[in-house]
């Protein structure tokens, strides 16, 4: 795993450490082909300079976010963004993590994709992959 990432988790508090180091354990397992990184301050996974997943820590908890999520019509990633595609969903704890859902929801963000890495060239259109 990225070491940088790695940092950003031992920087957290025990819950939420434990809550980023079985996001990201599960995220590098299922998504063998991405390049990780931190990005905007939190970890992001990227297939073909586009990114895909990542999570961060926020007032109502560690935040995991699809970048194309609302497409994924799962109940449970229930915070959508305003202005683009993203979904997202809050945990407090490792026990409230499912991880057949974090897999399924991984599976999704392969198969369905907006492109936002050419964002700025499109002067903010996306246009699906």
């Amino acid at each position: 795993m990225n070491q940088d990432i790695i940092n950003y988790n031992e920087a957290l508090s025990f819950e939420d450490q434990s809550i980023c180091e079985l996001i990201s354990t599960e995220i590098s397992k299922n998504l063998t082909n991405a390049e990780s990184k931190i990005w905007h301050a939190h970890p992001v996974w990227f297939l073909n300079g586009n990114p895909i997943v990542g999570y961060s820590k926020q007032k109502a908890g560690i935040r995991l976010m699809f970048w194309s999520g609302i497409d994924f019509e799962e109940e449970k990633l229930n915070v959508h963004g305003k202005k683009f595609k993203d979904a997202s969903v809050f945990y407090n704890s490792v026990e409230e993590i499912n991880t057949e859902d974090l897999h399924r929801w991984l599976k999704k963000s392969v198969e369905i994709q907006w492109d936002y890495k050419n964002i700025v060239k499109r002067k903010g259109v996306l246009i699906k992959l």
